[in-house]
């Protein structure tokens, strides 16, 4: 047997990176995704809006209340919350399959589901990305010019609460400069892929 069919038999491993609303999770996870394309990206299922420039199966799965009712009830979500009043809901099927198939994936979601998904499947790597400062926060929040002011202080109190999560993750990241906190991602990644206790669970 080469040596290398050891490695190729490991699952996939699941990779949560949660933030607060405007420490630029989303321009970090897409960075990652370039540079890992093998990587799978969790697309959850959202009962809000889709705001200008997003697309339906590509950012979230935009559905009614309704529907998201249906799923829950029929435990289709790995993990779900309610977050600033809309419901959010990470599909269980992919999630799954990407693990079956050793598949890594990535998702994106918040520190109400990252603590639920943690307990479904604890070899999961959870990474919290923390932004410089309050004050640069804020900046970035009014810099999307998506919220009105009462939001955007809903927002920072929120992310008070956030933060004081994060010794509940594996690792953080402070996404001062785009291109350090990139590379500290990758780092994670790669490192967590070389775990030889991650080979012993492969059949």
């Amino acid at each position: 047997m080469e040596p290398t069919s050891i490695v190729s038999r490991r699952q996939g491993i699941v990779f949560i990176i949660s933030a607060p609303s405007g420490a630029g999770k989303t321009t970090l996870i897409k960075g990652l995704l370039k540079r890992f394309p093998e990587m799978a990206l969790s697309v959850s299922y959202t009962t809000r809006l889709r705001r200008a420039g997003e697309a339906n199966g590509r950012d979230y799965r935009f559905i009614t209340p309704g529907r998201f009712s249906t799923m829950r009830s029929a435990r289709a979500f790995a993990e779900w919350a309610g977050v600033h009043g809309y419901l959010y809901g990470t599909p269980r099927a992919p999630l799954e399959r990407a693990i079956r198939s050793g598949r890594d994936m990535l998702l994106d979601i918040d520190v109400q589901g990252a603590r639920k998904i943690k307990r479904q499947y604890p070899a999961a790597v959870s990474i919290f990305v923390l932004p410089p400062s309050w004050r640069e926060l804020e900046k970035r929040l009014a810099l999307r010019g998506t919220d009105r002011r009462e939001t955007i202080r809903k927002r920072l109190a929120n992310a008070r609460r956030e933060i004081r999560a994060i010794m509940r993750y594996d690792y953080f990241v402070v996404n001062r400069e785009l291109k350090i906190a990139l590379e500290s991602l990758q780092a994670v990644v790669r490192a967590e892929r070389l775990r030889v206790s991650r080979l012993s669970a492969s059949k």
